[in-house]
């Protein structure tokens, strides 16, 4: 993937880690929609403001018919509502589910016919080092991403003959308002950024961007009590 001369679309792209994205992307090179459910809260120079609320069908729907010279992709948009599967409010769970995997879903089928007509491309998911290491605390999250793990190694070989590269970014927790609350160890969501675009520009279809996300992938096949 070329990222210079790209047309990218980044979800959530008005704050943390999704506004580091589309700064990075500008600067090397690639014309950016921030997408973002208020638009009006764009503020990277350069970037075009695109209303996209992932979870509204009609408004993927009217950000896929203005970005129509799109071909790269980039499912950074999510949420974070802390839910116990079992103590939490059912209806949270249902919202984690909706957008981390099916409004992501729904956003990459709306735009992977648009990549393929602009002669192919490139779709990068936001996942977390949570779609592989769960715990009660954050079981509605991470059944979410789980979830959209699965689905991006599902789509890749769908959209692979299409001339369309798909890679998941698996990072743990990141110095942004969504884990202002968390006293854990946080990377810098700018330089995450950095590793996410060098991944994607070497056609990584896996791109593990911190130490903690590879030592829990490299012990998967440990005994689950492990």
């Amino acid at each position: 993937m070329k990222i210079e001369g790209s047309v990218a679309v980044v979800t959530g792209g008005n704050r943390g880690f999704g506004r580091e994205l589309v700064g990075r992307l500008i600067e090397r090179g690639a014309k950016v929609y921030a997408a973002a459910r208020r638009p009006e809260t764009v503020d990277v120079p350069g970037a075009v403001p695109l209303r996209l609320d992932i979870t509204d069908p009609a408004s993927i729907r009217e950000a896929a018919r203005v970005a129509t010279d799109a071909t790269l992709l980039i499912n950074n948009a999510g949420i974070s509502t802390g839910t116990s599967l079992l103590d939490g409010d059912l209806q949270d769970v249902r919202r984690e589910m909706e957008t981390h995997y099916l409004g992501t879903l729904a956003v990459t089928r709306a735009f992977a016919p648009i990549i393929e007509a602009n002669g192919g491309g490139a779709i990068l998911n936001v996942l977390s080092v949570l779609s592989w290491w769960h715990a009660p605390s954050t079981g509605a999250y991470s059944a979410a991403k789980a979830a959209e793990w699965a689905m991006t190694n599902a789509v890749r070989q769908e959209l692979r003959p299409k001339g369309i590269h798909v890679a998941g970014l698996h990072v743990g927790y990141m110095d942004t308002d969504m884990t202002s609350n968390i006293t854990a160890p946080k990377s810098d969501p700018a330089a995450i950024a950095e590793v996410a675009l060098d991944g994607l520009a070497e056609d990584a279809a896996e791109i593990i961007a911190d130490e903690v996300s590879r030592n829990v992938k490299q012990n998967l096949a440990a005994p689950i009590v492990a």
